[in-house]
């Protein structure tokens, strides 16, 4: 598994503080984003995606977390499990009579403040 420090670091502007969009939002130096990533529950698996979803670098994140069969996570906006791509997460517990709608989640991206 690669630590943080081995993905690309984000791109700062020097005139603001705006991120470029090129610089993957999971590797903010910090690791805050990784508990999100490595969820158990449903709906921060959904935003992991959707965050993974308008990163440039999501083909060849996949590509190498299947190559290193990782054992789980959100890696290039799928969810993995010991090394294959999974749909869907079964949550704990018994499952429901009926099943749930699709959960979909949206994720705006990098916000900044308007000029």
């Amino acid at each position: 598994m690669h630590a943080i420090a081995d993905l690309p670091n984000p791109d700062i502007e020097p005139s603001s503080n705006a991120v470029s969009a090129r610089a993957p939002r999971c590797a903010d130096g910090h690791g805050t984003l990784t508990p999100l990533f490595f969820s158990d529950d449903i709906i921060d698996i959904a935003r992991a995606k959707a965050i993974c979803g308008k990163c440039p670098l999501r083909a060849s994140c996949l590509r190498d977390a299947i190559e290193r069969v990782e054992p789980w996570g959100v890696w290039g906006g799928e969810l993995l499990l010991q090394g294959r791509i999974v749909s869907t997460k079964r949550p704990c517990g018994r499952p429901p009579k009926h099943p749930r709608p699709a959960l979909v989640v949206d994720e705006l991206g990098v916000v900044g403040i308007p000029a």
